[in-house]
């Protein structure tokens, strides 16, 4: 199955993995250590892409305007289905705001 090209604006989520001793509210695929100190996890991520490199990699922002290089093929990064569009909308309008402040 062919994958679309990213384009500047498309909304993407991106699957952090994390590990920590409490999972985080929006922790998905929560799995204990093997003695039971700390958890592992992910957590979904909201961000837009800024632009497309010609190396292949994506330039994305955070709701908070940080920004990220993540590679175009990265098994973790997703477009955004239309029902996390509509639902998350504030997080994904809050991040093309942020990137706006010159």
């Amino acid at each position: 199955m062919l994958r679309r090209a990213f384009r500047q604006g498309d909304r993407v989520v991106y699957c952090r993995m994390r590990h920590k001793t409490h999972p985080a509210r929006r922790a998905r695929g929560i799995q204990p250590a093997a003695h039971g100190d700390d958890y592992s996890y992910y957590v979904e991520k909201f961000w837009v892409v800024l632009d497309v490199l010609a190396d292949g990699r994506l330039l994305l922002q955070t709701p908070r305007g940080k920004q990220h290089l993540v590679e175009a093929a990265d098994p973790n990064l997703r477009r955004a289905n239309w029902l996390e569009r509509i639902r998350y909308r504030d997080r994904f309008q809050r991040s093309e705001t942020a990137g706006n402040t010159v």
